[in-house]
């Protein structure tokens, strides 16, 4: 019967990483199916059943983890948005949280801001600081007006 029930596991949690394909279940399958051998050929108790599932489920994740961690941030694709920061941009149109207007030329390119002041208005012509970049919106501060 316990064999029965390692087999389940191990299919429950296959079908479960199969769903998620996000490396979540996957050590705990090895971990089932790991168990679900030794059940099979020796005769064990339900406690020393877990232990050997948690132990062969850790060893998994402890082995495997590391490599995985290395491909996951291989994913990561930079746009250098973080050199703005601190850089220079001349307002190009009113910014104006109230009214939702605001933008920026940044070396020769046109980008929507936002105050980093709430409720600063900071008109045409003003020479601005880029604090933060947040997507396509550049948060700025006033240096001077001109």
């Amino acid at each position: 019967m316990e064999v029965l029930f390692w087999a389940c596991a191990f299919v429950l949690f296959v079908i479960a990483e199969i769903a998620t394909v996000q490396l979540v279940s996957i050590w705990l399958a090895a971990g089932a199916f790991v168990t679900l051998l030794f059940t099979y050929f020796f005769e064990s108790s339900l406690l020393e059943q877990l232990v050997i599932f948690i132990i062969a489920s850790g060893f998994f994740l402890a082995v495997t983890f590391p490599f995985i961690k290395k491909l996951r941030n291989k994913g990561y694709v930079s746009t250098n948005s973080e050199l703005d920061v601190g850089q220079k941009a001349t307002v190009i149109e009113q910014i104006d949280e109230n009214k939702g207007t605001g933008r920026v030329t940044l070396k020769g390119v046109d980008w929507s801001a936002v105050p980093a002041v709430k409720g600063e208005i900071l008109p045409v012509g003003s020479i601005v600081t880029v604090n933060k970049v947040g997507g396509a919106t550049l948060e700025v501060t006033l240096v001077h007006e001109d």
